[in-house]
């Protein structure tokens, strides 16, 4: 049965800018209230702030902290807070949309010395960081994938999560592609896709629905910091049969899609939101 979202409420974990952002504005231009968290310096927290006053101009809730999402304390001042904002409504969606990570190589660049020929030319980080490190590794992980089992099991225990509720986390590509500098977030993709799973088993008594969305190449902040990201656009962008890179309201307009239900039938996904880049030539 579809269910409007209007006077909905929705966490968005990483609501100050590209997809996070996108789906705030999308669940708000459906009626819903909108609670987000997010970390930033000073120009991000008024960027965020312009964002709040945007979305309450349509009349609906907005409730922005800047906190750290992946952090324990974060999580025991704020859950009470979302419990006190949304009374006996609880959250109707939960996006996990945080982009922080050591983009750094595992191993150096060969040198002349370590190849047999002179044909591999050595290629110097491109962020000139070094070698990822075991606290740089742990820490990515964390963030990007651990942070919503932790954030799931303090909002169930809390009571927010309801049969009907939508649990999305964002991963990438990334996850199963080799990509220069980009192993430490690959590999918290995957765990972040393994983690999806197996919410999404232990939620279904609950009726609460978990996914995985998997966005096409989309030109956000967090994409730019990428090394070597600026090559990949023309290349994705000629495999995309629709002829246009990913953007960040094609997201939000597919989290408003799959939400508009209270069915917990569509579950433990990794849904492709990238026009078929994935599957072009």
């Amino acid at each position: 049965m579809l269910v409007p979202l209007k006077d909905s409420w929705s966490l968005v974990l990483g609501v100050s800018s590209g997809m996070g952002r996108a789906t705030a504005r999308a669940l708000a231009a459906e009626g819903g209230n909108v609670i987000g968290i997010h970390l930033d310096t000073a120009d991000g927290q008024e960027a965020a702030g312009e964002l709040a006053a945007e979305l309450r101009e349509r009349g609906v809730a907005a409730h922005f902290f800047n906190r750290n999402v992946a952090a324990a304390a974060t999580r025991a001042d704020l859950v009470p807070r979302i419990a006190e904002l949304t009374g006996d409504a609880g959250l109707r969606v939960v996006v996990h949309s945080v982009a922080f990570g050591s983009l750094l190589p595992f191993v150096p660049p060969p040198t002349a010395t370590d190849v047999p020929t002179a044909t591999v030319t050595a290629v110097p980080d491109a962020r000139g960081g070094g070698t990822i490190t075991a606290r740089q590794m742990a820490m990515t992980l964390d963030v990007m994938a651990h942070s919503l089992v932790y954030w799931t099991q303090d909002l169930l225990a809390a009571g927010l999560l309801r049969a009907g509720a939508k649990i999305y986390a964002l991963t990438s590509a990334g996850s199963s592609l080799v990509i220069p500098s980009y192993g430490a977030v690959s590999a918290a993709k995957s765990a972040l896709e393994s983690h999806v799973r197996q919410l999404a088993v232990e939620l279904a008594p609950r009726g609460v629905a978990v996914n995985a969305l998997r966005p096409g190449t989309t030109i956000t902040p967090a994409f730019r910091k990428i090394p070597g990201s600026a090559q990949f656009d023309d290349a994705c962008l000629a495999r995309n049969p629709h002829r246009r890179l990913t953007r960040p309201e094609d997201v939000g307009e597919a989290i408003v899609v799959l939400s508009a239900s209270d069915s917990s039938w569509v579950t433990g996904n990794v849904i492709g939101v990238d026009g078929g880049e994935l599957i072009g030539t």
